[in-house]
């Protein structure tokens, strides 16, 4: 059974599915016209390592489990429940640093485990999200102090040096407008305060990351193909992306 996608912090455990199919080693890194790609010298994974990225409500857990049904990967979203989150809502600026740490370490634990496996793999979120988009939101906000964001991020900084960069990494855009619809649609009582400048906000950082991301990146702009609401949007976007995924 599908879900969506859950948000920050409501975190969900999915089991690994395996796969029968041949491994797939590489993508087309030049033909395909939405794609930014570059070398990586880091650690690789053995096999295919597809990673998706985007906002509150962009529907990055439902096209993680779309995409491992149709390819036949294995699906990595087994994250557990953050201790830190009742004492951040109590008192976010006090207790910020501590909840990231344990989001960053939750992610390594996560990612270690995903890379180790032989199967090809979709994996639902990225550890760069957490640094780039969501803790850098609360340093923007002021809301962790300056020496802790730079202790955190001098440790998510060499974390991600020794780790391989996705095979593909899919970036979910969409419009503030669109993501407040997509959450409201979905009606979970715990995202009903997400204002529309919060997600403009992450919306920001997520531009600026993504723009500077040196791997090899597809964007799918869900205000045009919203596969969420549209069964033709989605068969257009999983055709898109089987098609890299299958190329050599």
């Amino acid at each position: 059974m599908l879900r969506a996608e859950c948000g920050y912090y409501c975190l969900t455990t999915t089991p690994l599915v395996s796969s029968d199919l041949p491994t797939i080693r590489a993508v087309d890194r030049t033909t395909h016209k939405t794609l930014k790609g570059a070398s990586n010298d880091q650690f690789q994974h053995q096999s295919m390592y597809i990673a998706i990225a985007g906002n509150i409500g962009s529907g990055k857990s439902l096209l993680a489990e779309l995409l491992a049904q149709r390819l036949g990967w294995a699906l990595s979203t087994d994250v557990a429940e953050n201790p830190y989150i009742d004492d951040f809502y109590e008192n976010m600026r006090g207790w910020s640093f501590q909840l990231q740490i344990y989001f960053l370490g939750m992610r390594l634990r996560l990612l270690d485990h995903a890379l180790k496996s032989a199967d090809n793999i979709i994996v639902d979120r990225t550890i760069y999200e957490d640094a780039e988009v969501f803790a850098r939101n609360l340093s923007n906000q002021s809301l962790i102090y300056s020496r802790d964001w730079k202790s955190y991020y001098d440790l998510y900084s060499v974390i991600i040096e020794r780790f391989a960069q996705p095979d593909l990494l899919i970036y979910l855009r969409a419009s503030a407008k669109t993501l407040a619809r997509n959450i409201k649609k979905r009606g979970r009582a715990y995202e009903a305060g997400i204002d529309i400048k919060y997600l403009k906000n992450l919306n920001e950082l997520y531009e600026d990351w993504t723009f500077s991301y040196n791997g090899n990146l597809l964007t799918i702009d869900i205000d045009e193909q919203n596969f969420i609401s549209s069964p033709t949007a989605r068969e257009q976007v999983l055709d898109q992306i089987t098609k890299i995924a299958n190329s050599r």
